[in-house]
């Protein structure tokens, strides 16, 4: 496991490489939720999302040969754009497999930023062929399982350690899990009291099943949620899961979808559901810790274009 050395390790080579988002306190959320809620905005970092930290991160650790021969990555669409954007900041040659099912933004922004960009039928089949580019000379780029990776989603715990207010429960969302493994150990470190919270959506839940298993298995994907579709988790990250979070919540699709329109109308921000999903799994931490809570959420992604929530709102019921 990583240690939170690590992570600030990692919080110094990158700086100059990121933005370190706002932490701000939320009266719409509060009102909504009827307890303190306080928003790590991640949104708002470079590409989108948090996945720009792990990406730079990781190509600042490559060799001169590595970076020559270039790097592949597989991505549900934000960690696709992260590298790809990251990478043509530094002038990396890079690839990026995505499942056809990304959405078209991602596919996109990452062909517009210099990557080739391959698409798989599925995310295990994406996953498949990043480990044939692998084996063709390309350096790996993974979206969680590496500890490089953690330290740098770590980043944003450090941050909102060093930010926020007294919070009590800190919730985060999760794909392959590095985000939560990285976030966990800075939090942990930093505010020892502090209880952390994953949240999936049904159709996504690889670290629910790793919990329950005592380790990675496959899982079948169907959540509408492709930046959550990981297809297991890793065993790194099911260590810091099981280690430092307090339990992972699962949440429908359609609970997520919900969740993006009532960050835009209550907290004012445009999410996607992979952040959306936090909101319904908040009302079911209150539920179960009581009153008093001070709640802090990870904000992680804001890629989704209105035509895609609209769709996705029409095709759940969601109103």
């Amino acid at each position: 496991m990583i240690t939170v050395a690590d992570v600030e390790a990692a919080a110094e080579r990158l700086t100059g490489h990121v933005v370190r988002t706002p932490v701000l306190p939320s009266p719409g959320l509060t009102a909504l939720l009827g307890a303190d809620v306080t928003v790590k905005l991640e949104l708002l970092q470079r590409t989108g999302s948090f996945k720009a930290r792990g990406a730079v991160a990781k190509l600042l650790s490559l060799t001169p040969g590595e970076r020559a021969a270039g790097v592949v990555a597989v991505s549900g669409g934000n960690h696709g754009v992260a590298l790809a954007v990251m990478a043509g900041a530094l002038g990396v040659r890079a690839t990026v497999v995505m499942p056809r099912t990304a959405p078209a933004r991602a596919v996109e922004t990452a062909r517009a930023a210099g990557a080739e960009v391959r698409l798989a039928d599925t995310m295990p089949a994406a996953f498949a062929l990043m480990d044939e580019l692998r084996d063709a000379g390309l350096a790996v780029v993974h979206p969680f399982d590496d500890p490089l990776v953690v330290a740098a989603q770590g980043t944003v715990g450090l941050e909102f350690a060093e930010d926020a207010g007294e919070l009590t429960d800190v919730l985060v969302s999760i794909g392959g899990g590095g985000l939560i493994a990285g976030v966990a150990t800075a939090l942990r470190a930093r505010r020892p009291g502090v209880r952390i919270w994953g949240v999936e959506t049904e159709g996504a839940q690889a670290m629910t099943a790793a919990l329950a298993a005592g380790g990675p298995v496959p899982v079948a994907l169907s959540s509408i949620v492709s930046t959550l579709s990981a297809p297991s988790a890793s065993a790194l990250t099911h260590a810091h899961a099981a280690a430092l979070v307090e339990d992972v919540i699962t949440v429908t699709d359609a609970e997520a979808v919900r969740g993006v329109l009532d960050l835009a109308e209550h907290a004012k921000v445009w999410a996607e559901p992979a952040a959306g999903c936090l909101l319904p799994a908040a009302r079911r931490v209150l539920d179960r810790v009581g009153p008093g809570a001070r709640l802090g959420l990870v904000v992680c992604g804001g890629n989704a274009t209105t035509a895609d929530v609209t769709a996705w709102a029409d095709r759940l019921g969601v109103r």
